[in-house]
């Protein structure tokens, strides 16, 4: 059997007619940038989330970038986030000339440990960026405690948990601003890059509106420096289109890692997805010993798989001067050396989950 790690092709076929016609509308038009799809796709995005505000942007990377723009984060301030997630979280704070500051996950659910946020805080902290890693949102209620008792800005970067909740709200409308990524692996993905931002702040919106289009207030009257982060018009007829489609697509994820869940309790380590919160498994990963060999034994069995994320970012030769050891992370650095990823999709079938379990299992 060929197991898809995620299978987009399905996703597509199942959605072709629709997904054609919204491309060549777009193309007959020829009105790439903006245009009807994008106002369409910021009202859904808007309704699902329960935001006032949301701007469609170049790529969840760009989301976080003008977020802290927004925040007018420079040169020497500090930005508390996690080491274990993508690069891009922390990478957006060196890009601006800030100083990420890493604090340890916790054990269960491999988001960022509240318990130890304050103790990182000092006059140069400007914001919290928690991310809602794999899915599952982060311990928001205690990290915007915090953050309001030491009067800091969250950002969520919720950009891999579009379509979660927490306690009957949606992930990226848990903060003064919620950043996500419409990458094609994510769990709502476009056919390139894009993202967007999400806030309930006019002020905020209307500064973040204009950093992403080139800091722009009116047509060449440019308040801000801003960068070019807009989303293009065939990507928003895309996630346009796949909207309609999500809520099911959700419900599918859920019922797909609750299975996974229960046929692998006695084997690995399976994820803990916490009763006051959904995820919809951007990536349904467990955590095994001998993980190389592991994965070496289903690669050879037609099983992929992957490792999100192998190599905290406190030692990326990028943060080269990070200052903070190894040793002030002991549970990023045990799991980084155990986590591994299973095929997830909406689209993966019983036959085909039962094949990943029984290899996995093996």
């Amino acid at each position: 059997m060929k197991i898809n790690f995620i299978d987009l092709q399905g996703q597509y076929q199942a959605y072709k007619s629709e997904i054609d016609a919204a491309i060549h509308n777009v193309l007959d038009s020829s009105q790439y940038i903006g245009g009807p799809y994008m106002e369409e796709l910021k009202q859904k995005l808007c309704a699902y989330t329960g935001s006032k505000y949301c701007i469609p942007c170049s790529s969840g990377t760009d989301a976080l970038l003008i977020a802290l723009m927004a925040y007018d984060i420079g040169a020497g301030d500090e930005v508390i986030t996690t080491p274990f997630t993508f690069i891009a979280t922390a990478e957006v704070i060196a890009f601006l000339g800030a100083i990420p500051v890493f604090v340890d996950i916790d054990e269960t659910t491999y988001n960022i440990d509240p318990k130890l946020i304050e103790a990182k805080i000092t006059p140069k902290t400007k914001a919290i960026i928690p991310v809602s890693l794999y899915g599952q949102p982060a311990d928001m209620d205690e990290i915007n405690a915090i953050a309001k008792k030491h009067n800091i800005p969250v950002i969520e970067d919720a950009c891999q948990s579009f379509g979660a909740e927490y306690k009957g709200k949606k992930s990226c409308n848990l903060s003064e601003i919620g950043c996500t990524s419409f990458f094609p692996s994510k769990p709502l993905g476009c056919y390139g890059d894009g993202g967007a931002i999400f806030t309930n702040d006019d002020a905020l919106y209307e500064k973040m509106n204009s950093i992403a289009n080139h800091g722009q207030t009116e047509r060449y009257i440019h308040k801000y420096v801003g960068i070019n982060g807009r989303l293009d018009a065939i990507q928003a007829a895309i996630l346009s289109v796949k909207m309609n489609h999500f809520e099911a697509e959700v419900a599918k994820r859920e019922a797909i890692g609750a299975r996974y869940t229960e046929l692998l309790k006695n084997a690995v380590v399976t994820p803990v997805v916490k009763a006051d919160r959904t995820s919809p498994y951007a990536q349904y990963s467990v955590r095994v010993k001998d993980r190389d060999a592991v994965m070496k034994k289903l690669g050879e069995a037609g099983v992929p798989t992957a490792v999100h994320y192998p190599k905290p970012l406190y030692i990326q030769e990028a943060f080269a001067g990070c200052t903070q050891k190894p040793e002030e992370f002991p549970v990023t650095e045990r799991v980084t050396k155990e986590i591994m990823s299973l095929p997830m999709s909406p689209f993966l079938s019983e036959a085909e989950q039962d094949f990943v379990v029984a290899a996995l299992t093996k």
